[in-house]
């Protein structure tokens, strides 16, 4: 089960860790837990799409796992983005909504990769300790308050 809150922008962070484990013929890959207080926007879709790809579509969960393996990147950008495929069937995502996300992802899922490697560099983080309880703040002030990440 997908637990999430959010800012006041359509940034959210869950309140529950979450999981994917591969299934037969799939062990190549190894599991993924997404921590509790991971930061998301779900899947980045760009806002002239949305009439035909929500962000928070049912393929969130999925979006989730793979948001986590991008800001990690302790796997490889076309692994991130194979398990993201396979999560997706997992949720049972139509075949055409699955290979149209994948095929964008591995098109334009390099800039995003290599903006969270500099924005890593950069000293910023993804993963709270503290979540936050008023839902008129912004992810943008909240990620300014000390304490509120994990190392």
């Amino acid at each position: 089960m997908l637990r999430i809150s959010r800012f006041r922008g359509p940034i959210y962070f869950l309140t529950a860790p979450i999981s994917w484990t591969p299934n037969p013929g799939q062990e190549v890959y190894k599991a993924v837990t997404v921590p509790t207080g991971f930061v998301t926007d779900f899947a980045s879709i760009p806002r002239i799409f949305w009439s035909a790809l929500r962000p928070d579509g049912e393929y969130a969960y999925a979006a989730v796992v793979h948001d986590y393996l991008y800001w990690t990147q302790t796997r490889t950008r076309k692994e991130a983005d194979h398990i993201f495929k396979m999560a997706m069937e997992d949720f049972e995502v139509g075949a055409v909504t699955v290979g149209t996300i994948y095929s964008a992802v591995r098109l334009g899922g390099e800039s995003a990769w290599n903006d969270n490697a500099e924005k890593k560099a950069q000293g910023e983080k993804r993963v709270l300790t503290r979540l936050p309880q008023d839902p008129r703040i912004t992810w943008d002030d909240w990620k300014q308050r000390p304490g509120v990440f994990a190392p």
